[in-house]
């Protein structure tokens, strides 16, 4: 165990453990703490459903590929907690991640801020009092009562695409997510919106002229799309011609083209050679990363007596899906192997929406539960994978799993998905660190 886990627990136990969305505790919290948030750098603000982890990596990457230090918010993590705050360009020490979670406790004593707030409180503290260049910061949840969303004016506001989560909290209705979503643009700042459904557009368009910020929406004023082995990015400003990100899949295409229209509209002298350089640089783990090493390969390996064919992607809603669907279909197409799934869902997703995508393209599921709080038993992620159209069936272990996905599929050797949950993903890449 760290040191920084003991003091994360006692923090947890003490503040209230549900979501409870509202900026009046952070903001008055802040104020005792002497308003660190108004002392960070420029800073980009990304909110959305599917595609922001990804998106700020992009935006990190070119501002980091021009010279710049960049501080970072994140959330959740995968690993390790220090992930989240990353210090002009490196992760948050436990010393002063510790240091920064103490001061907060002692400025806001009995106060009840959550879990989330009080991390953000600790995040600013560290980014106000580190040189950096720039920020980038992510919501943690919707954006509107968002804990981050108690920061001033950004350099560029991004949303990108919204699908139903966490409904709950942010509403049953794309319209009513996008709403939530919309709420961190600003008067006069740009509001950079991804490739969107007509109903989840027009919601933000809509919020983002009513409150005088300047729309940059995909299909637009800005596109961008892969052609002959490259990244075409187009805006009213002109053309990029850009190296591919090595994040694999068409929704990669689009969220580096979503960090490109932020820079642009956010007016920074970045040359395409840079941005091109820092696109193509970026990395995010688990998203549709391929595994090779580690004991789940090793286990794989043994039973195939070959280099097995692993990908790790923490998606877990019915956008995910699609979009991951849609790079293992072009997989498929390109290298014909036998598709089997192994996955893991919390129990506050919509599992079924999830797996329907797979339908017709996966062979087999094989389903596990997480080590974690919320999570969706093996037999009732069976039965959701079912309800999607797939052939499922429950086991008691990931090595149980990877077992049965490597028996023999017609002498052929499997294409196997591991995805449906960071918490799952965050598991296995533990067992390489």
């Amino acid at each position: 165990m760290s040191d920084i886990e003991p003091v994360l627990a006692q923090i947890a136990n003490r503040r209230p453990v549900i979501i409870d969305l509202s900026l009046d505790r952070i903001k008055a919290a802040l104020t005792r703490l002497g308003d660190p948030q108004q002392k960070l750098p420029p800073f980009f603000h990304v909110a959305g459903t599917n595609g922001k982890g990804s998106t700020v990596t992009f935006l990190r990457a070119a501002l980091e590929a021009a010279g710049h230090s960049v501080h970072v918010y994140t959330s959740p993590h995968l690993v390790r907690f220090n992930e989240r705050i990353v210090v002009a360009g490196k992760e948050i020490s436990d010393a002063n991640l510790i240091d920064a979670l103490q001061r907060v406790d002692s400025a806001i004593g009995d106060d009840m801020l959550t879990y989330f707030e009080t991390t953000t409180c600790a995040a600013f503290l560290a980014f106000a009092e580190t040189q950096a260049d720039y920020a980038v910061i992510e919501v943690g949840l919707g954006g509107r009562l968002d804990a981050t969303n108690a920061m001033g004016t950004p350099l560029a506001a991004v949303v990108t695409p919204v699908d139903l989560d966490h409904q709950a909290f942010l509403g049953n209705t794309l319209g009513e997510v996008a709403g939530e979503k919309a709420g961190i643009f600003r008067r006069a700042a740009p509001a950079v919106i991804s490739r969107q459904t007509p109903e989840a557009m027009a919601v933000l368009q809509d919020h983002a002229r009513r409150i005088g910020a300047q729309i940059h929406a995909f299909g637009e004023q800005w596109n961008a799309y892969s052609e002959h082995g490259r990244l075409i990015y187009q805006d009213d400003d002109g053309l990029c011609d850009l190296d591919l990100p090595r994040l694999p899949g068409a929704h990669q295409i689009e969220n580096a083209g979503t960090a490109i229209a932020a820079l642009r509209a956010a007016r920074l002298s970045l040359s395409d050679a840079t941005i091109s350089k820092g696109i193509a640089a970026a990395h995010w783990p688990a998203r549709m990363q391929r595994l090779t090493k580690g004991p789940l390969i090793d286990l794989a390996q043994s039973l195939l007596n070959q280099e097995p064919e692993i990908w790790l992607d923490g998606g877990h809603n019915p956008h995910a899906g699609r979009a991951i669907s849609a790079l293992m279909a072009d997989m498929e197409a390109r290298s014909s192997k036998p598709l089997v799934m192994i996955s893991g869902m919390q129990a506050n997703k919509d599992a079924a929406g999830y797996f329907a995508p797979f339908a017709g393209l996966a062979r087999e599921v094989f389903c596990v539960a997480a080590d974690h709080d919320g999570v969706l038993s093996p037999e009732e992620v069976a039965k959701a994978a079912r309800a999607g159209g797939l052939s499922a069936q429950a086991c008691a272990s990931l090595e149980e799993a990877m077992k049965k996905a490597c028996t023999d599929k017609e002498n052929e050797p499997p294409r196997i998905l591991i995805s449906g949950s960071l918490y799952l993903s965050g598991e296995i890449l533990a067992e390489n660190a």
